[in-house]
This record gives structure tokens, C-alpha cells and sequence, in this order.
């Protein structure tokens, strides 16, 4: 598609933005000739306002039909359905609506940034269907990013691999247990049968329940084959075979697995195969955004890809680096009487600021800090969100690694501010747990309730690390690893360790919610234990 030639008659400014220009009142127009108009092409002129451009991928079926890739894609998608036995022609029952399609289209890249493959979807329009008429449940599990960094840290401790599968059309896979009509797609209509229409059997991409049918499908499989769903991870699944074990995490459509046996994967990898259309990614490189390097013993994780494009995005690709993501002791309020920033590019860059976190412990308490104003941010907010990526423009390449090594113990700490909120006054609970020294999880929020000391503050930091340790505790046990001494959690508060082992009440420790005196039972059973550190130790 060629690019419209636009006539513009411009000035450019300093900031790099097009400017009509201005006749001058003191001229004298009736002798002076009107100059020549220059045409730029609207690229050229987007280019020079640094706008960042991406693949143009179709917005409608009109301009998809135009080309080649797009046609071929769309006759796989539909040979894919019909394969799949998803619907029947049929007339539309009385008393029914039929729910409309639309084509959906995405260029999907590989790590590098080259083009992996033209990817058309076939999508109900599903905001069309009634509750408890078309519809019922609709969510569907996916797996947390603290179980997918566990497993790679054990992966990396046991000196295995991890690879990847993709399940094409997975939704399709989905059995309806509700009565859902659909049209027929545009241009792929029956000839002699156009007035009819498609009942469907299983689900389509876009319907409502689509990603709970496909949940339930997959999980039935699973459980059928001989897996065991973890109790804390509804979304880990491992299977035992003797002193060797498997170990899979799904995440929609999205495979990564596992193995201590060469011959339990082989088999699990012919299985899936032929129960569904795979395709077969090999070795993980790639996923979620999340780049993967893999050697012996050696596991590295990145999202140098993501940053990149996250800094042509706001362009800033050619920004100054900065050596921290937020100045020493900065602090934010709501009303800090600065102009409002754009409340949707704000938003924007704090919700990929905060997906940049998985592989970030360190941009997680700045991240935190300016998430906090996401419905009314101003200008002050948003130079410091940019000040994260211009921290990110200097740490690009780095990522964490995860290596074998002797100590494989689970531990944890955790720290907190007091009264750090200047709007409401509540103080920020922070935790960081590893693996050996392989960092498998870590957090920054902000307290729900106001501490009345700085020993509150720490004692319900603490509580929320202890939740986070035992949930990791079990998804240990759950993947086959020993968990035979209490987890110690690192607190440089000595009363709040007071608490959690004498949890007698008193003076100072009455008006602390029961809710938060789980970490006592936790110490009881000796699976926690809360230990003291030096503030300046504390990571």
C-alpha cells in the first residue's frame, strides 16, 4: 500500500514539530509571488516528528484481502475450524439471535525481531452475548510469574532444560455446553446456503467462555494422563514416574515444560501432538515478552526486546541514561499542584513498567510509587515514570540469571517503611525471596490499613511475606524439592520479631488486626522463622 503524498507548507521547530507558516502582516503580498509548495510524503512527516512506526497490520477485512499473507492466513484459520469439527450449518432456530465474526489480524514476531509468521483469527463478537443466556463462567486459570521463575531456578539447580509449546487455535479446542449461534464470516459463506448459519459445537475465539472451555479441556486432559494439579498452582501440573518427575505450566495456549527423563518428555511431547494441532517450539527462547538464554546449569532471563520497544514507543530511544530509577528520598502526593499529565499515555507507560517488573526486582518500588496515581497523574508523576526508562535505556542487557549451585534453601526478607503515603499515611510493605541465591520473587504495595508505629509496619510487612513464603513452600513440595526446615524470613526490626514469637497482647500490639497475626501461627508450626538483620544488610 503506497504511502498518500500530502501537500504542507511548513516551518520546522525546534522540537522537532511541523508548523504551518505564517505570512508576515507587513509584507506587501501584492508584488511578492506566492512560493512554491513543497510535498513530502505523510512518512516523511511523521518521521520527522519521531513518530515511531511498527508493522502495519490490517484493521479491517476489506484492506486484508488485498494481500497474499493475509488471504493465506485466513484460509488456514478457516481449514483449521473446519477441521476441528467447531460448528454445523444449520437454520437459526426461532426465538435465537446469531452472534457476528470478525477477522482479527497480528504479525507474530521471533526474539530477534524478524517475522515469525501472519497470524488471522477468526473472533466472535462476543460483546453481542447475554449472562446466563450465551454465557456462564468465563475466566480461565493462567500460571503466576513467581511459579514460572521457580521452575526456572530449579531448572537451572538440576541441570535441565525447558522448552516450549504452542497450541494452535486453542480455544477451538473448547466444548460449548451453552447454545451459541454464529453468521457466517464474510467472502467464506456457503454458496446456495448463504441465509444460513453456523451452530457451534466448540468455542471460537472472542466468545465469552471461550478461555474457560478450553481450561476446562485442557485440565481434563491432563488430569487423564497421569498429571497432578498442584493445589497452590492451579496451573502447574507434574507428573511422577519413579525418582523422575515432570513438570509442565500452562498459561492459555502457552506450554513450557520441564524433565529429569528424556523418554518422559518424548513421550508427553508425541501425546500432545496428536491430541492437538502443536506446533513445536523447541528449546525456550521466548516467552511472554521474556527472552531466555539456556546452557548447562545455567538459566538467563531478560526482556531487553521489550524494553526497546518500549522506549521507541515513548520515544525515547535516544535519551541521556540514568544510574537509579527515582531520585534518593523522592516523594509523591496526589495534589502536588503541577498540570495534569495525558491520563491515557500515563497509563500506558505505568501498565509496561509494571509487566517490566517480572525479570525487575529493582524498578519494583519506583514502578509502585507511581502506579498510585493512575486516575489523576500530573506532570511531576510522569517526568518520574520517564526516569524509570531512562534508567532502563543504561540496564537494557541485564536480566537475572540462574545458576547451580550448593545452597538451594528458600529465604526471604523483608522491610518496610512507616507512614511513607503522604495522602493517606500508609506505609509499603516490601519482600524478596530466593532460591540459593536465585531471586524467585519480590514485591512493593502499599499497606491497606495505617500503622500507628514503625514496629506495625514491619510486623505486617512480615505477615505478608510469610503468606507469600508458605504459598512458595508448597509449590516446592508440589515440584518433587525437599522443604524440611522452617523458611527464614530477615527483618531489621527487633519488636516485630518480638511479636511474631510471643504473641501476647498488650499495650502496644492490642490494636494490630487478628488478620495480621497469621506470621504467629506460622512460627508455631515452624514453618516460618522471623530473624533479625542489620538495616544496612538488607537487600
Amino acid at each position: 500500500m503506497q504511502t498518500p503524498m500530502v501537500p504542507v507548507e511548513f516551518k520546522q521547530s525546534p522540537h522537532n514539530v511541523v508548523e504551518p507558516s505564517r505570512s508576515n502582516s507587513h509584507e506587501d503580498d501584492s508584488d511578492s509571488e506566492t512560493p512554491p509548495r513543497k510535498f513530502r510524503s505523510l512518512e516523511e512527516i511523521l518521521e520527522s516528528c519521531n513518530v515511531t512506526f511498527f508493522a502495519q497490520e490490517p484493521q479491517c477485512f476489506e484492506e486484508a484481502i488485498k494481500e497474499e499473507v493475509w488471504r493465506e492466513a485466513m484460509d488456514v484459520e478457516m481449514k483449521s475450524i473446519e477441521k476441528n469439527l467447531t460448528w454445523q450449518l444449520v437454520d437459526l432456530p426461532e426465538g435465537k439471535d446469531a452472534i457476528g465474526l470478525k477477522w482479527v489480524y497480528k504479525t507474530k514476531y521471533n526474539e530477534d525481531g524478524s517475522v515469525q509468521r501472519y497470524k488471522a483469527r477468526l473472533v466472535a463478537k462476543g460483546y453481542s452475548q447475554q449472562l446466563d443466556v450465551d454465557f456462564n463462567e468465563t475466566f480461565a486459570l493462567v500460571v503466576h510469574m513467581e511459579t514460572i521463575r521457580t521452575v526456572l531456578a530449579l531448572a537451572a539447580q538440576l541441570e535441565l532444560q525447558i522448552f516450549q509449546l504452542d497450541v494452535k487455535s486453542a480455544f477451538l479446542n473448547g466444548e460449548l455446553k451453552e447454545e451459541v449461534y454464529v453468521k457466517q464470516p464474510q467472502c467464506f459463506e456457503v454458496e446456495g446456503k448463504e441465509g444460513k448459519v453456523y451452530k457451534l459445537h466448540k468455542a471460537l475465539y472472542g466468545l465469552k467462555q471461550a478461555p474457560r472451555a478450553w481450561n476446562n479441556k485442557i485440565d481434563a486432559y491432563f488430569l487423564q494422563n497421569g498429571f497432578v494439579k498442584s493445589p497452590s498452582e492451579p496451573s502447574l501440573y507434574v507428573k511422577r514416574s519413579g525418582a523422575n518427575f515432570l513438570m509442565v505450566c500452562l498459561y492459555v495456549d502457552d506450554l513450557i515444560y520441564a524433565r529429569t527423563n528424556h523418554d518422559m518428555v518424548q513421550s508427553f511431547k508425541e501425546s500432545m501432538m496428536k491430541e492437538y494441532e502443536m506446533t513445536n517450539l523447541g528449546l525456550m527462547k521466548y516467552f511472554l515478552g521474556i527472552q531466555l538464554k539456556q546452557t548447562k546449569g545455567e538459566i538467563f532471563i531478560t526482556q531487553e526486546k521489550y524494553i526497546h520497544d518500549l522506549l521507541k514507543k515513548f520515544r525515547l530511544e535516544s535519551c541521556k541514561p540514568v544510574s537509579t530509577p527515582m531520585a534518593l528520598n523522592e516523594k509523591f502526593q496526589l495534589n502536588d499542584g503541577a498540570e495534569k499529565a495525558d491520563l491515557k499515555v500515563y497509563g500506558s507507560l505505568v501498565g509496561s513498567l509494571i509487566y517490566l517488573t517480572n525479570t525487575r526486582p529493582y524498578i519494583v518500588h519506583s514502578v509502585s510509587l507511581v502506579s498510585r496515581f493512575m486516575n489523576e497523574p500530573s506532570k511531576l508523576h510522569f517526568v518520574a515514570a520517564k526516569r524509570i526508562l531512562r534508567y532502563l535505556q543504561g540496564t537494557k542487557k541485564l536480566g537475572i540469571k540462574y545458576v547451580k549451585e550448593e545452597n538451594n534453601e528458600l529465604v526471604g526478607y523483608t522491610d518496610s517503611d512507616w507512614v511513607g503515603s503522604f495522602d493517606d499515611k500508609k506505609s509499603t510493605s516490601t519482600y524478596v525471596f530466593y532460591l540459593g541465591s536465585k531471586t524467585i520473587s519480590w514485591s512493593s504495595k502499599k499497606q491497606n490499613s495505617v500503622a500507628l508505629s514503625s514496629a506495625e509496619a514491619e510486623y505486617i510487612s512480615a505477615n505478608e511475606a510469610t503468606r507469600e513464603a508458605v504459598w512458595l513452600r508448597r509449590i516446592l513440595i508440589d515440584l518433587q524439592q525437599k522443604v524440611e526446615y522452617p523458611t527464614p524470613i530477615f527483618c531489621d526490626n527487633q519488636s516485630a520479631i518480638s511479636m511474631s514469637k510471643n504473641p501476647v497482647f498488650h499495650g502496644r500490639s492490642k490494636h494490630i488486626e487478628l488478620r495480621h497475626n497469621y506470621i504467629c501461627d506460622m512460627v508455631q508450626r515452624k514453618e516460618i522463622n522471623l530473624e533479625y538483620i542489620k538495616t544496612t544488610e538488607q537487600p
